[in-house]
């Protein structure tokens, strides 16, 4: 099966901390590492590309302490990588509701997206104050306002209106931790991706793991609601 696109919802810091008795903010501090691994990885493996549920709307809610530290760790990452995955060819985007971010962040994102934006390598693409829900309600709201008419609206219009505009669907969609859900991420561009839920925590979550992941999938028929081919003859 082709694989082109990869997402990761990445879980699991808190408790990775926890379990070596360390605050919360270890696990993410030790998290941010293994972004990096994954995309070197994807670039070697060919990925046209890989997004990472970095912070969900849902995230809000946790203490302030924590999320500033998030929003800490991510101004850093974004100063340090920004001209190392330009120099790689990789096309950077931030997807969700970008205005909630603090503006400094703000300020990053918009100056590595525009870096990045001529570049033909692996897409990046980092999903931040985002939630699948309100993603399709910010579709159909745009759509309204661009004023297509009822009729002339299909899956094609939905897609172009959504954050991931020109970027394909996931084929397989990786959760780390051992929890077995989606979570509000990419509703509806998972509508037939593979699901692969692993006990590893996202921290230990390195180039193996995700080796092995995208192996697993190649094992899987993808039928799209098909017979498999054997069923046919």
């Amino acid at each position: 099966m082709k694989l082109r696109h990869v997402a990761l919802i990445m879980d699991g810091n808190g408790r990775w901390a926890q379990q070596r008795g360390l605050p919360r903010i270890e696990g993410h501090r030790n998290g941010v590492k293994r972004v990096n691994e994954i995309i070197d990885t994807a670039a070697e493996q060919k990925l046209k590309a890989v997004t990472f549920y970095t912070f969900s709307m849902e995230n809000w809610q946790r203490p302030a302490n924590e999320v500033n530290a998030l929003m800490r760790f991510l101004s850093k990452y974004l100063k340090a990588e920004m001209h190392r995955l330009h120099e790689m060819n990789v096309v950077f985007r931030a997807i969700g509701d970008i205005g909630r971010l603090p503006r400094g962040v703000r300020k990053l994102i918009d100056e590595f997206e525009k870096l990045t934006a001529d570049n033909t390598g692996l897409i990046v693409s980092s999903a931040l104050s985002y939630g699948g829900r309100a993603e399709i309600v910010n579709a159909v709201k745009c759509i309204i306002m661009s004023g297509i008419p009822v009729e002339a609206i299909d899956e094609e219009v939905v897609k172009a209106h959504l954050y991931t505009k020109g970027i394909p669907d996931p084929d397989l969609i990786i959760r780390t931790s051992g929890e077995m859900r989606t979570s509000n991420f990419l509703l509806w561009q998972a509508a037939y991706a593979e699901l692969l839920f692993t006990e590893v925590l996202w921290p230990d979550f390195g180039r193996d793991e995700f080796i092995s992941a995208l192996e697993e999938f190649k094992k899987r028929e993808r039928r799209f609601g098909a017979l498999p081919e054997k069923a046919k003859n």
